[in-house]
């Protein structure tokens, strides 16, 4: 799967939660490539365990940010907080694109995401991705 992000910002996926998912999975951490395509970049995944808490996983939000990865995948990270940690954990997220970073979010509840999100890509069942904006748009996030 060819999946281009813009640097500095923050990609949020939509779509039924299986298709997500896909999309996540498939994406292979070993091939992230410069803007040109000839160049190599490092690739980093954040996820949670289900016991971790607000602090694990903004301690792992803040590694991303001092990391040398050029694309972050946020792999379900809020995954089990509730509304208002979630919302400090993707908060957290702005920072890392805005240092030059690609971030792409998968998360359980993809409108909280959308928050900090700078565009959005909607997977479908059968596999298809496409490009929604989200400037202009008002989302309601608890």
């Amino acid at each position: 799967m060819g999946l281009r992000l813009p640097l500095g910002d923050v990609t949020v996926l939509l779509g039924p939660a299986v298709a997500r998912s896909r999309v996540i999975e498939a994406l292979d951490d070993d091939s992230g490539r410069c803007a040109s395509g000839h160049g190599s970049v490092a690739v980093q995944r954040l996820a949670a365990a289900p016991h971790d808490g607000v602090d694990e996983r903004l301690a792992a939000v803040r590694a991303a940010a001092d990391g040398r990865a050029s694309i972050v995948i946020v792999d379900r990270l809020t995954e089990g907080l509730a509304a208002a940690d979630r919302r400090v954990v993707l908060t957290a997220l702005r920072p890392v694109a805005s240092a030059g970073r690609a971030v792409l979010v998968d998360d359980d509840d993809p409108v909280a995401a959308l928050a900090v999100a700078d565009s959005a890509l909607r997977a479908d069942p059968a596999g298809g991705l496409t490009t929604e904006s989200v400037e202009g748009r008002d989302y309601l996030a608890s």
